[in-house]
């Protein structure tokens, strides 16, 4: 149970790098904006400096915007995913200030597509891994399970508001290639993040009660059991039968592996269910 937590831990950070390089590398020195509250942090601190006269970093800003969103993911969202999502904002914040901001090239669509890949990269592992990259992430955390649709869906027409204030207060230009960068960042985090994606796994065992009794321990699953006999080894089995995400897949394999090392396990894509399926785990 340790192992899992500190893999989690590394994958948090790993993300935070990389959204870190994304910013100071390729998306600050362009004036071209990330998705999320990363976006509006950028932006804040471009405003401030350049119409009010005070700087304050895009880092300091993140960890800022981030309090409140935090408290409501603590609440609609779970406990565990949150406590994940404060590692990722302060790691973050950190890696924000220590990489230095420098322009690596002057090619605004080049910055725009690899700042965009890069720190989606970042947010779609962390997502995958149950946690965030705060802000945004969580808003679009809870909007994905109300109603079950891609998350970055969510990010591009959340980040819509970046979008027309870049133009109106900045040049129309930069706006544009902000929407190439989150158009790249939506396709790229919904390739990494499949919790929508459904399938449905077909696993047959001779140890169901045990399998059973082990999967419901790691997931809120409905199962079905049919009886089942093998055709060449005349042997009684059983058949589970449950649709999960293809999130859930990993731990469903290796919950597989522990109890029935030789159980037979075919994976199928669904296109649709009809019914009750918990979305909120």
């Amino acid at each position: 149970m340790f192992l899992p937590e500190i893999k989690r831990i590394i994958i948090v950070i790993l993300g935070a790098i990389l959204n870190s390089i994304s910013l100071n590398f390729f998306l600050i020195k362009a004036n071209v904006y990330a998705s999320g509250f990363t976006g509006v942090a950028q932006l804040l601190s471009s405003v401030m400096q350049d119409y009010i006269g005070f700087g304050i970093t895009t880092g300091v800003l993140l960890f800022i915007l981030n309090i409140p969103v935090i408290i409501l993911g603590w609440y609609k969202v779970g406990k565990g995913f949150t406590i994940y999502s404060i590692i990722s904002v302060v790691f973050t914040t950190f890696f924000l200030e220590v990489i230095p901001v420098k322009q690596l090239s002057t090619d605004i669509l080049l910055n725009s597509v690899f700042g965009g890949v890069i720190g989606a990269l970042g947010v779609g592992l962390t997502l995958k891994w149950g946690a965030s990259t705060g802000g945004m992430d969580i808003v679009a955390m809870v909007l994905s399970r109300i109603k079950d649709r891609p998350i970055g869906t969510y990010f591009f027409f959340l980040n819509g508001l970046i979008i027309i204030l870049a133009g109106l207060l900045y040049d129309e230009e930069k706006a544009l290639y902000t929407i190439v960068t989150l158009y790249v960042s939506t396709r790229v985090i919904d390739a990494i993040h499949t919790r929508h994606e459904k399938l449905t796994a077909m696993i047959i065992t001779t140890e169901a009660e045990a399998l059973q009794r082990a999967i419901h321990s790691r997931m809120v699953r409905g199962i079905t059991k049919v009886p089942a006999r093998g055709a060449f080894t005349n042997q009684e089995k059983d058949m589970l039968i449950m649709v999960i995400t293809r999130y859930e897949l990993y731990d469903l394999e290796h919950t597989i592996k522990d109890v029935d090392p030789h159980a037979f396990t075919n994976i199928v894509q669904t296109t649709g269910i009809f019914g009750f399926f918990r979305r909120d785990e």
